[in-house]
């Protein structure tokens, strides 16, 4: 944990996104060397199945939609038809993800707030989020909205960076967070709020998977599974809403 919070107000978070927002796709990419890719699809292929229950699907802070993608790309391959919606608060993120989405009717992105999603209980078969729970200032509200739009018997799940268990790889991982990644990603962006260099804060930060899923018990999510990949560099953690 850092000796100080990471400002996480709306304002700051939503002015930051909404300035590298037309190149986020670009840096994500190389930053992470195209495996962001390869961990949403893993998510996607987790999370829907041949035996996840009827209805939609959610992607919750969606910014560009690239987890979304991923659903509907698996979705296809499974033969299965889904509304896929995604949430984001930064009009900018979104303009993007419906740029991409235009033809593609089944993707639906609009405007809102983890913090208080704009769905009825009992709405959605699967609600997830990749890389934004972290963004968000009250953690447990945001888990629990998730779970309040999530059927009983869906699938709630969080995509999110952690730190890898071997110290080597957890050193090294440490030097490209403070070092490289915040240059190359602030030389991408040339954005005022310095937003890759509050990537590495708000990661290190932000809970342990081991804590996300203690949170998702708490809040009535069962057979919770912890998933870490490419040597735990990013984790999900998943499970089922009690009926």
């Amino acid at each position: 944990m850092g000796s100080y919070s990471v400002d996480k107000s709306p304002e700051r978070i939503q002015r930051m996104f909404d300035t590298i927002a037309h190149r986020y796709d670009v840096i994500n990419h190389v930053l992470t060397l195209g495996i962001d890719f390869l961990w949403r699809k893993f998510t996607a292929q987790k999370l829907l199945h041949v035996q996840t229950i009827d209805g939609d699907v959610l992607d919750v802070c969606c910014g560009t939609g690239d987890l979304s993608f991923a659903f509907l790309t698996q979705q296809r391959k499974l033969k299965t038809e889904r509304m896929n919606y995604g949430i984001d608060f930064s009009p900018e993120m979104l303009a993007v993800a419906q740029k991409k989405a235009k033809n593609c009717p089944s993707l639906h992105f609009s405007v809102g707030d983890v913090l208080n999603l704009p769905f009825e209980d009992d709405r959605f078969a699967v609600v997830a989020v990749a890389f934004g729970l972290r963004n968000v200032g009250n953690t447990q509200q945001g888990l629990a909205e998730m779970v309040r739009v999530c059927k009983p018997g869906g699938t709630v799940a969080v995509l999110e960076f952690s730190m890898p268990t071997l110290p080597i790889l957890r050193y090294f991982y440490r030097f490209y967070f403070h070092t490289f990644l915040p240059k190359l990603g602030e030389w991408f962006a040339k954005n005022q709020d310095q937003a890759y260099h509050y990537l590495p804060e708000s990661v290190l930060q932000f809970d342990r998977p081991e804590q996300l899923a203690e949170r998702l018990t708490q809040l009535g999510i069962a057979a919770i599974q912890i998933c870490p990949m490419t040597f735990g560099i990013v984790t999900l953690v998943y499970g089922n809403r009690n009926a």
